[in-house]
């Protein structure tokens, strides 16, 4: 991409790579529970959301470099909670951290497209630097936020493998028609994604949660190599930031470490220290 004044904007994969090299793979969940609202000392209401919103911002500046605001909890306060939330991403991407909006969007044709408009287009109210897509409805569904996301350098995350139980029948069923007959859902839309991206790092990425066994879903590293991976499920879900190599194998460094309450439940005085020590943690553990 380019923009009016004939200046080349970074592709999101880049922007990506360059944060895992600055301040590493932590990213930091933006999730107002009401139960993390009341031990904050916070309402719950859009005042409230936006604040608990701006403390994380301030706490993760300079500590690690992605957010991921989960869009639900701003959703249900109303258009006094979409301005929340306008605040907060603003407050985000001025600290120069990469933010993805857990938006979880999907659909079809024009109406898919004005998901990507919502969250990608550059000055837009909500704008992020990438969003969670679901693609369950074929990744081609995907084509017009996929196009949108490289001419304005941001990025999608497809859901792929997800932690939830409930999922597992869905996601590893095998699909029967077409090019990708006889692999699974979740590594059919893994071969979906890869054709977007080329190496080191594409900016179209996958949803696959810490507590899933990849082979159980017929992916394995090789198949992420380019791909970035955005990867729910680590500390509150129990998974600890050293099975990193064993859940996603040559494909480890490409994921990004989403850890919510693990971090939130510190609280307002304590999440700072606890995002230096999960970062300091995490770099030892690609460092090894």
């Amino acid at each position: 991409m380019t923009t009016a004044g004939g200046e080349a904007v970074p592709s999101f994969g880049t922007r990506l790579g360059e944060t895992f090299a600055s301040l590493g793979h932590l990213c930091v969940g933006i999730d107002p529970h009401p139960y993390l609202l009341e031990r904050w000392g916070m309402p719950d209401t859009a005042t409230g959301v936006r604040e608990f919103g701006l403390r994380v911002v301030e706490a993760t500046a300079t500590r690690a470099g992605i957010v991921k605001p989960q869009v639900a909890f701003y959703e249900r306060h109303g258009s006094a909670g979409f301005a929340a939330l306008e605040d907060v991403l603003a407050a985000a991407r001025a600290a120069g951290i990469l933010v993805i909006a857990d938006a979880k969007r999907g659909d079809l044709g024009t109406s898919v497209e004005a998901y990507g408009q919502a969250w990608l287009t550059p000055g837009s109210p909500l704008e992020a630097d990438a969003m969670t897509v679901s693609g369950f409805q074929g990744v081609g569904s995907l084509e017009a936020p996929a196009q949108l996301a490289a001419r304005t350098g941001k990025g999608l995350f497809v859901l792929a493998a997800t932690s939830n139980p409930e999922s597992v029948g869905i996601q590893t069923a095998v699909i029967t028609r077409g090019e990708l007959s006889g692999r699974s859902v979740s590594a059919g839309i893994v071969a979906g994604v890869n054709i977007w991206n080329r190496a080191p790092l594409g900016s179209i990425g996958v949803v696959i949660g810490a507590t899933v066994a990849l082979e159980d879903y017929g992916i394995t590293g090789d198949d992420l190599a380019s791909t970035p991976i955005l990867a729910p499920g680590f500390g509150h879900q129990g998974v600890g930031f050293d099975a990193l190599p064993s859940v996603y194998g040559t494909a480890s460094k490409n994921v990004i470490v989403s850890s919510s309450r693990a971090i939130l439940d510190a609280g307002p005085d304590g999440i700072a220290a606890t995002i230096d020590a999960q970062a300091r943690t995490l770099s030892e553990v690609f460092s090894a």
